[in-house]
């Protein structure tokens, strides 16, 4: 029996190795996405990482460089820009956060207030989808106007004395860290929806049979089993927030620049190509470390 059992063993192992020949086709599958990625991730990043360490042409004109190793830039870029790389992290982390304590409650009540109600629950994400309807910069112009100084908001708020009677909320931080979080709003909301609608309600169910009240068995069951949804929501919300630089332009002033504003105006404005692809190395590198150290944290590792 033993050995009858050690041939079966054997030969399950045989049969599920995948023979070349049947790895051909998932390999010619794979083909186009491998050679998509080369072409438009993996060239680019390492054109980025050759330009980072140009030098500019001796008595050549501006924005005319040569090839070089220099590996100074990385250094003169980040003691010139480390403000606005620090300012640019605190403003993604803020609008995550505003993101996160906005985005779960409307995802819980979609997944689950509204289970069962199929049109309900379409009509409430629909709601939460239609901004992507309109342009990104659309938006943004249109929370300028809801913050200018001659708008409700701003009279409301002077008028139950919270802000100052010259006080404003456009050219500031709130307005730039406000515009993030909407326009990111739903790359938070949706992530959190799908983990809250795979939820079996009948874990919900045996926690309140286990004497567990409604605060209790939220944070016992509900919030852990979500917590992949959360994780891809904060991702997605903090990494484009991070280099995003058109709230930052529309939305704030010269005390709230951030890093991808910088960038911007070194490549196109300044033809600063080095300074622009160091600073742009630096922001990869600190967005991968950040979200690592973030996943592993989380305990969400597979995430990655």
């Amino acid at each position: 029996m033993s050995m009858m059992a050690g041939l079966g063993a054997a030969t399950s192992k045989v049969v599920a190795t995948p023979s070349r020949a049947a790895r051909g086709p998932a390999y010619l599958l794979l083909a186009p996405g491998l050679g998509y990625l080369a072409l438009f991730f993996v060239v680019p990043v390492f054109a980025l990482l050759v330009t980072s360490l140009y030098i500019p042409v001796p008595g050549g004109d501006v924005g005319q460089f040569q090839p070089a190793f220099a590996w100074q830039n990385y250094v003169a870029a980040l003691e010139t820009y480390w403000p606005q790389m620090l300012r640019s992290f605190f403003f993604a982390l803020v609008a995550t956060i505003a993101a996160l304590l906005i985005g779960y409650p409307i995802a819980y009540v979609i997944a689950v207030r509204a289970r069962g109600r199929t049109f309900l629950q379409g009509m409430l994400l629909v709601l939460v989808i239609a901004p992507f309807f309109t342009s990104f910069i659309l938006r943004t112009i249109a929370w300028k106007q809801i913050l200018a100084d001659e708008g409700v908001v701003v009279a409301v708020l002077r008028a139950v004395a919270i802000l100052p009677s010259d006080g404003r909320l456009t050219a500031t931080g709130f307005a730039v860290v406000a515009g993030l979080t909407y326009n990111f709003l739903p790359f938070m909301t949706l992530p959190i929806y799908a983990s809250l609608e795979r939820l079996d309600p009948r874990l919900v169910e045996a926690g309140a049979d286990l004497y567990a009240n409604g605060p209790t068995t939220f944070r016992k069951v509900t919030l852990p089993l979500s917590m992949p949804g959360v994780v891809s929501g904060t991702l997605l919300t903090f990494i484009p927030a991070s280099g995003d630089f058109v709230n930052s332009v529309l939305l704030g002033n010269n005390n709230t620049t951030m890093i991808g504003q910088v960038i911007d105006s070194r490549f196109f404005k300044v033809s600063d190509y080095p300074t622009a692809a160091a600073l742009s190395v630096i922001l990869m590198i600190a967005i991968l470390a950040l979200v690592s150290a973030y996943v592993r944290r989380s305990g969400t590792e597979d995430l990655l």
